[in-house]
């Protein structure tokens, strides 16, 4: 893996900058002059420019140097919640080859690893460019470090939890052959919990920002990282890495957040998914996408605007429904089995599967007539694009939720020693009956992972839940990786999980430019 010194604020952004907002057109950037980098990074408004493109790389995984990696579907399509799709086995090769266990050094996730890795150096040097500035106040100094400093651990946290083994480097590389030293998987989760720890510590994020609570409006910050997007990516590291020292500090931060009134469940499971559930009380962190200012297109994949994910993720040539006149491309159909978990009394089953059986429409590849609810798509969440409209669908990614802050808690306090019948019991029920369940008496891990798979179908948390309950003792075989992740009955899925298959290869193309650079053992 290489890095340079080429400046590329502007290269791979837009064209105007917002100095203050980060909402939806937050990343909206100034092309710098030309002039020595040492001489254009010394006003506020400039370091808020570097700091702006440190947040774009998180918008370009769902399609951007050459692959579609919407971040959902790459952990999904690794689990048994759903099937690859589309037109083809050979469309999207590479999804298939990882769904099968199958994948190589021509066949992963090779973007995902460019942008995030993009988002790594933009990082680095924003914090470099700290030190010229001559008018920023220290109160923003230390805002724009600490943001850009969690954002820094979310981009290793995605490269680390796909990857595993990789370079890293918390400075940019200034000198040939521009390397980094390739880290093990736990190594690199040692710098990464320690590094997210000062960023807690620092105590400079703020807890939350509201959308028009509380006599405040800071829609235009909506987007940036805060102290729970924080805390609950430090819950999902330690808790992936079953890292029990570190759990009572992790339960210590989920009861934080569920002590501050500002987060609550939307009443409405469903309403979470439309627009107007964008960055309600249930959200603790989104990955916003706008309609309307796009600037993205066939020929700009990676300029500012909506999302390709319900276009990928859409029935094909599909006229059944008025709400809709798009087309979409078959990927991930939801497994049968998957739908047939959720009783008939649960309210997220029909807010999460789109049940179109009988309905006609072109068949696509491992097409079960059922599709993600979730992100689905409606005209009303595109049709204000000005051009490429099935590229720019308005749909907010919701990464982290307040029912997950709920079931983390629960595990970790059971994991910690918590009763049975306590605490942990008392937040399994709170997402239990927004679903319309009846209460539970008592829970086990067991029980919470069983949740979170009702709870997160699609959004990307499955996969990895069953890859970490192969450490939790008391896990049952329906959530472990190794007994879950099997040969299928229809003939799609013809090898099994084992631990080797943790960690994805490296792309080519990375070990061709740093040969120092070990390739996972993949087998």
């Amino acid at each position: 893996m290489k890095t340079n010194k080429i400046l590329v604020i502007g290269l791979l952004a837009a064209a105007t900058v917002l100095t203050t907002g980060c909402s939806d057109s937050f990343l909206e950037v100034e092309n710098p002059t030309g002039e020595p980098l040492e001489e254009y990074y010394t006003t506020d408004e400039r370091i808020q420019e570097a700091l702006i493109a440190a947040y774009d790389p998180i918008h370009w995984a769902d399609w951007g140097l050459g692959q579609y990696n919407a971040l959902n579907i790459d952990a999904e399509i690794m689990g048994d919640n759903f099937w690859v799709g589309g037109a083809t086995k050979t469309d999207m090769q590479n999804w298939h080859m990882l769904f099968n266990y199958e994948g190589n050094e021509n066949n992963t996730l090779s973007s995902l690893w460019t942008v995030d890795y993009s988002g790594v150096k933009r990082c680095n040097d924003l914090l470099k460019y700290l030190d010229w500035a001559t008018d920023v106040t220290e109160e923003n100094r230390k805002s724009y470090e600490m943001q850009a400093r969690c954002l820094r651990v979310f981009y290793y946290n995605m490269l680390w939890h796909y990857f595993g083994n990789v370079p890293f480097y918390l400075e940019n590389l200034n000198e040939p052959p521009y390397t980094a030293p390739q880290l093990k998987a736990d190594e690199v989760y040692n710098n990464l919990v320690v590094e997210l720890e000062a960023v807690i510590d620092s105590k400079v994020l703020p807890l939350k920002y509201y959308k028009n609570e509380k006599g405040m409006n800071d829609e235009g910050q909506l987007g940036r990282v805060t102290a729970a997007m924080a805390y609950m990516m430090y819950a999902e590291m330690v808790m992936y890495q079953n890292d029990e020292s570190r759990f009572a500090k992790a339960l210590g931060y989920m009861k934080e957040i569920i002590a501050d009134s500002g987060f609550k469940l939307n009443p409405d499971y469903a309403a979470i998914w439309e627009t107007s559930g964008e960055w309600t009380s249930e959200s603790i962190w989104e990955i916003n996408y706008e309609q309307s200012n796009s600037e993205r297109g066939w020929g700009s994949p990676l300029a500012v605007g909506g999302t390709v994910l319900p276009t990928l993720i859409s029935p094909n040539t599909f006229t059944a429904d008025a709400e809709w006149t798009g087309e979409g491309w078959g990927f991930l159909p939801m497994r049968l089995e998957t739908y047939e978990m959720f009783s008939d009394a649960d309210k997220r089953r029909d807010a999460t599967c789109w049940d179109v059986r009988g309905t006609e429409y072109t068949v696509r590849y491992q097409d079960t007539h059922i599709w993600l609810h979730k992100y689905r798509p409606y005209d009303r969440n595109f049709k204000s694009a000005p051009f490429d409209q099935n590229l720019n669908y308005n749909n907010n990614f919701r990464y982290y939720r307040y029912a997950e802050t709920l079931l983390n808690a629960a595990e970790l306090s059971l994991r910690t020693g918590g009763s049975a019948t306590g605490e942990a019991k008392t937040w399994v029920n709170e997402v239990r009956t927004r679903a319309g369940l009846s209460e539970l008496s008592s829970v086990t891990v067991d029980d919470v992972l069983t949740e979170r798979h009702l709870e997160f179908v699609g959004e990307g948390k499955r996969y990895f839940d069953l890859v970490r309950a192969e450490g939790i003792s008391g896990a049952s075989v329906k959530n472990k990786a190794t007994t879950a992740l099997v040969p299928d009955e229809y003939g799609y899925r013809t090898n099994s999980w084992t631990a080797k298959k943790k960690f994805i290869p490296i792309a080519q193309g990375e070990l061709d430019s740093d040969p120092a650079l070990v390739q996972n053992d993949y087998k």
